[in-house]
């Protein structure tokens, strides 16, 4: 699994002209699931994204959690973050988890992180999403579930 993290001013997410979520202050998080993601790994990655201290403290250090500060999330399915460019110039996708996994898995993400932040936003799993966002600092992270302790 992998998680692509902007911190965020705002973002919002359009399909098809209408706005199907939008956040102020907060997280923008690309979600890529491959074939071989669980429940039990997408909890150890909801658990580091909601505690991990990428919001200034009142010293302007990095000491506090998007939980910390009430901030909010929007949630957006990439399975796209699963391209294998390793050969030739078209990319390959498939490590990406078939639809109807991926799909439940970022179903149940939504449902976790949202026991746990008051506002949570997301996209719609395999719609042609248009994405803006105003990124704060920017401050970008990648997540990968292989590099954390699962």
């Amino acid at each position: 699994m992998k998680f692509v993290i902007q911190r965020v001013k705002n973002a919002s997410c359009t399909v098809d002209k209408d706005v199907v979520g939008s956040i102020t202050g907060g997280l923008c998080v690309f979600i890529g699931i491959a074939e071989t993601d669980t429940e039990d790994i997408a909890d150890k990655m909801i658990k580091k994204l909601i505690n991990m201290r990428i919001f200034a403290d009142s010293d302007e250090k990095t000491n506090l959690s998007v939980k910390d500060v009430h901030g909010s999330l929007l949630l957006i399915s990439q399975f796209t973050l699963y391209a294998n460019c390793k050969k030739g110039n078209r990319p390959s996708f498939i490590d990406a988890g078939n639809p109807k996994l991926a799909n439940s898995l970022y179903q149940y993400i939504i449902k976790e992180c949202k026991k746990e932040i008051e506002i949570v936003e997301e996209g719609i799993f395999g719609a042609d999403m248009q994405i803006d966002l105003s990124n704060d600092g920017p401050f970008t992270i990648v997540l990968d579930s292989k590099d954390i302790a699962i």
